[in-house]
């Protein structure tokens, strides 16, 4: 590629999605990240794109909505190009019902999602004993489904987009010049980079435990539980995790909590009692001071943009994030969400 019309900084699941869209757009695109595609939490196990709960609605909640509807056709097309498999599959999610307030609730929120989901999905709630071995242990017997829910593998995802890049004639780099409009999609590092530049937090990391089991529930719902996400993957694996740590000393290490994370999943769900632990994963995702995603125009540097604080949600963000960036990097039209905009963080 002799000159890039775009350059994203960064090979995460933000800015492989950015790269992705502007490609589709006809853009030539390189992307630069030094510690290779998928080398910060992008690289994790859990994979969850599961939606947030169907009341008070606001934009972050309408963002992910469209975003996790648009997720199947993005996703086929990086699967055909790339022909790799990205782990995408919209198997719904089944939850217990703790007692009779969560039932209440759970059922209100039903009728609300009929209503916000515009009847492209379902939220409901249903007896356990309907629901197959694979449910979780619930006290009232009742479980909530809901069919919006879909899975990924992280690191399949991740190498797919490459794969996809690559095949329609972009670079992922390791280093090079900055060309064109550059984005910034750089992670817990780019926070605390803007964090530097206006002398407060723009932001900061939270670590993340997970762990990989060897079981083969490919075609089964996800399962949240007893504050566990249980994640069936493409691979014959399930994915358990994860916890949420504000305070760390080492980022890459897994400890006691993955070891209680572990317990709860498998007190909740008989299957995974004698399942083989495969992995155990940590790693530190972006969170921005507003907690939502950060998109835009770049709150430090002059005409140049920024996609990140993914947080736990990047991988469902990520196809209604790349559609709004590549709009308003290619073609000047700011779609982007009040609350998304960096100026929310500041």
């Amino acid at each position: 590629m002799a000159m890039a019309d775009v350059t994203v900084l960064g090979a995460g699941i933000f800015g492989l999605s950015v790269a992705w869209a502007c490609v589709q757009r006809g853009a030539r695109v390189r992307v630069i990240d030094p510690h290779g595609p998928g080398a910060g939490s992008s690289g994790g196990i859990v994979g969850a794109l599961a939606p947030h709960v169907p009341e008070q609605w606001n934009d972050k909640k309408a963002f992910q909505f469209d975003s996790l509807m648009m997720a199947g056709d993005f996703w086929a097309g990086v699967q055909a190009a790339s022909g790799l498999s990205t782990g995408y599959a919209r198997l719904g999610r089944l939850q217990p019902v703790a007692d009779g307030a969560a039932l209440e609730l759970a059922r209100a929120r039903a009728l609300s999602a009929a209503d916000l989901w515009q009847g492209q999905a379902v939220w409901e709630v249903l007896r356990a004993d309907d629901c197959g071995p694979w449910v979780p242990a619930s006290p009232g017997g009742w479980v909530i489904r809901d069919t919006l829910t879909a899975r990924l593998h992280p690191r399949m995802a991740c190498a797919a987009l490459v794969a996809a890049l690559r095949a329609r004639g972009a670079e992922v780099v390791a280093d090079h010049a900055h060309q064109g409009a550059v984005v910034h999609a750089t992670g817990v590092a780019g926070l605390a980079e803007i964090g530097a530049q206006v002398g407060r937090s723009f932001g900061n990391g939270v670590k993340g435990q997970a762990a990989l089991l060897a079981l083969d529930m490919r075609e089964a719902p996800q399962l949240f539980v007893d504050t566990v996400h249980v994640v069936p993957h493409a691979d014959g694996t399930v994915a358990i995790g994860s916890t949420s740590e504000r305070d760390y000393d080492d980022p890459a290490s897994t400890d006691r909590q993955l070891d209680q994370v572990i317990a709860r999943a498998r007190a909740a769900v008989p299957a995974l009692r004698d399942a083989v632990i495969l992995e155990r994963w940590a790693g530190v995702r972006p969170r921005s001071r507003s907690r939502a995603p950060v998109l835009g125009v770049h709150p430090v540097f002059k005409d140049q943009f920024i996609a990140n604080g993914g947080f736990k949600i990047g991988f469902g963000m990520a196809p209604k994030v790349a559609q709004v960036m590549a709009d308003l990097v290619l073609n000047g039209v700011d779609r982007i969400p009040t609350d998304f905009r960096p100026e929310a963080s500041l």
